[in-house]
């Protein structure tokens, strides 16, 4: 017998967006069926189980403990499907899709990939910026350089560096106190992402124990490429990685008075769908990052020197 007459899997997919939108209208909006056609493969599905899936109410609808036992393994089945077609695609298409977090893209990997496409010259590369958490079964990307205390659940996820940070300004900024030579002198100066604990932390760590001034220009929520702009555009003083904006500390576009760096607290990782982890894409990947990085960047170890 085939698959399709042992599972109404048309009713499956009906089903599977009704549960995640929780309305029949806009699962029907979604899948370009009227709500009288979603209703009518629910109930199909749920005839072909002999349990009710949905409880239905005047405004609402909620999951049977049956539609509960069964949305998991439907969503996952619905993923692993969409993962297998994506992949299909991109590796006919030669196509490499990675996410990634935003400084990081900018500030390293827009720099460097060249490089991976001149070993690999049938391979397009797509990079695109990430603020989220990766969820693999619905943004179909092949890798993603993710920032957090633990990778996500159900990956493959390979630890990459942990990042330092220091005080960075333009000298131009330096030269309007007459130059920075001491950790105080930062002081006289605005403080970009000022009611951050971090710079609490680097001043305690370099003996200076006072509150921090309430002068602060921008507070981008720890986005390092906007406060490394503000910092290069003279608008005050940002807590920086080296190894991020070591361009425009090696052109002069920013200078870095102290070498005494806050650690994140916070690692970035490396990762895939496991589903992916022997394609040849992937591990080209992988192996080029592993000898690219340079060797301070190794796990546990400062990715700043």
């Amino acid at each position: 017998m085939k698959l399709s007459r042992k599972l109404p899997l048309n009713a499956i997919r009906v089903f599977e967006a009704v549960a995640r939108l929780g309305s029949f209208t806009r699962a029907g909006e979604e899948l370009g069926m009227t709500q009288t056609a979603v209703s009518y493969q629910v109930k199909l599905l749920e005839e072909h189980l002999g349990e009710l899936l949905f409880i239905r109410e005047a405004r609402r609808i909620t999951l049977t403990q049956t539609g509960e036992q069964l949305l998991p393994k439907v969503s996952e089945a619905f993923g692993l499907l969409s993962e297998a077609i994506s992949e299909a695609r991109q590796e006919a298409g030669g196509i490499l899709e990675i996410r990634s977090t935003p400084t990081f893209a900018s500030h390293w990997l827009a720099r460097h990939i060249g490089a991976f496409q001149l070993q690999n010259p049938g391979l397009a590369v797509r990079i695109l910026r990430i603020e989220k958490p990766m969820d693999f079964r619905q943004d179909n990307a092949d890798i993603a350089i993710w920032r957090g205390e633990r990778p996500p659940a159900d990956v493959d996820a390979q630890e990459l560096f942990r990042l330092h940070y220091a005080p960075m300004l333009s000298p131009k900024l330096a030269e309007t106190i007459g130059g920075v030579t001491n950790p105080a002198d930062l002081l006289k100066l605005p403080l970009i992402g000022g009611s951050s604990k971090w710079w609490r932390i680097w001043f305690q760590s370099n003996g200076t124990d006072t509150p921090l001034p309430g002068t602060s220009t921008i507070d981008a929520d720890g986005a390092l490429d906007l406060e490394g702009s503000a910092a290069i555009a003279g608008h005050g003083v940002a807590l920086l990685s080296p190894f991020l904006h070591r361009e425009e500390l090696n052109t002069g576009r920013l200078i870095m008075p102290f070498d005494v760096f806050k650690e994140d607290d916070k690692t970035y990782w490396l990762i895939s769908p496991k589903s992916r982890r022997k394609s040849a894409k992937v591990v080209a990947f992988r192996q080029w990052m592993t000898e690219t990085l340079p060797p301070s960047a190794a796990p546990g170890a400062s990715a700043d020197q």
